[in-house]
């Protein structure tokens, strides 16, 4: 799904000028702004019909579209083929896709009303169903496409949502996702004619009176009513589950538990390094957002330090605003986190996007700004060399590993050990062998860094943080070396 289009006449308006590559931005005349380029390698119907035959009856056919506005055409394409990879994890078919290159969305049908009309010959031609957007659409814009290509209008929210919906598990998870759809859902509720209109009567309806009085409250007030009540019960839902993590949270904190956090795009690995390093059995498969719920799992340094490991959400680009509201609790692990596993997938056709696309997330979480963030580029086994070299020249201090060959994990577990904060008081403290808690307690927490077996107890010499300093407080004494 990588492939470009070619253009069959190198000589043709659309065609870049000599000595240059894709186009940039502003740089196109008049009729490569208004085609629409079909883009190579998105269709994934099936041909061979001993393939799981229902899957044809069962999916969605789907067409997919997108408006270049800026950037090149190459990153365009990238965004579409991304498209088609959510669309195939919301369990559809694709069956071909377009890009017109304009100044900017049209208000009213997206690509404008003549290429609308292209659109619907390329729907009848596929035998589609559905046609997907690459943006998010207005209601105004989902209805006036909708009347023109004649089938289902679905843009890149309503997608993500659906896939969020299909992947949720938890009880925190589901909420979150029905509360990003009713937020979603609530401006684009649609009536027509007489169910639009409200309940009147005396002067409010010219002095006509009884008789003059609409149908009473509609289909269409009743859902928004609906709707209205349901987010409310959601949002107190959300705010209850919140406290019982954010206890959790807490508990850790008084403990002075160290926290590194897992976060980046979504299918770039997240969870089978999380696997790799705490042997956590969480579910790893290959698709976008297979993990919505987020997982903390104990670990240790090499010193034995002990910390806590959070799986997260991965992010996407354009991720819908609804969805970062209402997931806001649970990315509150980031922003309370020691450190960020900023984890890239170092063979996606443009990793440098997923940078930003995750950086962007991050930024408007409060707190994660100020946070440590170590770069890891996962799947270095099944990126080309030339991608390894530009990515190392870009990032010099990432660490390249491979969750699925387990290479370069050790090198990893250094540098978590090397960048987590650690205990800055040092004690020499004689313990009795009848406190063999205060002695786990140290290896669990603190750095030690001597250790010695007399007749009066355990002598040990270590870094603790201000609470565990407190409590060693009793074995700490001037006879002590």
């Amino acid at each position: 799904m990588t492939g470009r289009p070619v253009d069959p006449d190198p000589t043709s308006a659309a065609a870049p000028p000599a000595g240059r590559g894709a186009w940039d931005e502003g740089d196109y005349h008049l009729d490569e702004r208004a085609a629409l380029r079909r883009v190579a390698g998105l269709s994934t119907e099936l041909e061979d019909v001993t393939e799981v035959e229902y899957r044809q009856l069962r999916l969605e056919r789907v067409v997919l579209c997108g408006v270049w506005t800026t950037g090149t055409l190459v990153e365009a394409e990238n965004s579409l083929n991304e498209l088609a990879r959510l669309a195939e994890t919301a369990g559809s078919v694709v069956l071909d896709g377009v890009i017109q290159r304009r100044d900017k969305p049209d208000a009213a049908t997206y690509l404008g009303s003549g290429k609308a009309k292209e659109l619907r010959d390329i729907v009848v031609a596929e035998g589609a169903d559905t046609v997907i957007c690459d943006g998010e659409l207005a209601p105004g814009q989902l209805r006036q496409l909708e009347g023109v290509v004649k089938v289902k209008v679905v843009d890149r929210t309503a997608l993500i949502l659906d896939i969020f919906a299909q992947h949720a598990r938890s009880k925190e998870g589901k909420a979150q996702v029905e509360l990003a759809q009713m937020q979603y859902m609530l401006p684009r509720l649609r009536g027509w004619g007489e169910s639009l209109s409200r309940q009147v009567g005396g002067r409010a309806a010219n002095g006509v009176g009884i008789g003059g009085r609409g149908p009473g409250e509609t289909k269409i007030e009743m859902d928004r009513r609906r709707i209205n009540s349901r987010i409310s019960r959601l949002n107190r839902d959300i705010a209850e589950m919140k406290t019982a993590r954010d206890v959790k949270r807490s508990q850790r904190a008084t403990r002075h538990v160290p926290s590194v956090v897992l976060a980046g795009y979504t299918n770039a690995g997240k969870s089978s390094l999380l696997n790799r390093l705490t042997d956590a059995g969480v579910l790893v498969e290959n698709a976008l957002f297979a993990t919505l719920d987020p997982t903390v799992r104990r670990a240790e340094t090499g010193d034995g330090r002990e910390y806590t490991l959070a799986d997260t959400v991965g992010f996407v680009r354009h991720l819908p605003t609804q969805l970062v509201e209402a997931f806001r609790s649970t990315l509150e692990e980031v922003g309370d986190a020691d450190l960020i596993l900023h984890v890239v997938d170092a063979a996606d056709a443009d990793p440098e996007a997923q940078i930003r696309a995750v950086r962007e997330v991050v930024a408007d979480i409060p707190g994660a700004a100020t946070v440590p963030e170590q770069i890891v580029f996962n799947k270095s086994d099944a990126a080309t060399p030339e991608m390894l070299l530009r990515l190392r020249s870009l990032v010099p201090d990432a660490v390249f590993v491979s969750a699925r060959t387990g290479a370069n994990l050790a090198e990893l577990r250094e540098v978590i050990d090397t960048r987590l904060p650690r205990p800055d008081i040092e004690v020499t403290v004689l313990v009795p062998y009848t406190r063999g808690d205060l002695v786990a307690r140290l290896h669990e927490r603190g750095e030690v860094l001597h250790t010695e077996h007399t007749a009066g107890g355990t002598l040990l010499h270590a870094r603790v943080g201000a609470a565990l300093a407190e409590a060693l407080r009793p074995f700490t004494s001037a006879g002590v070396p």
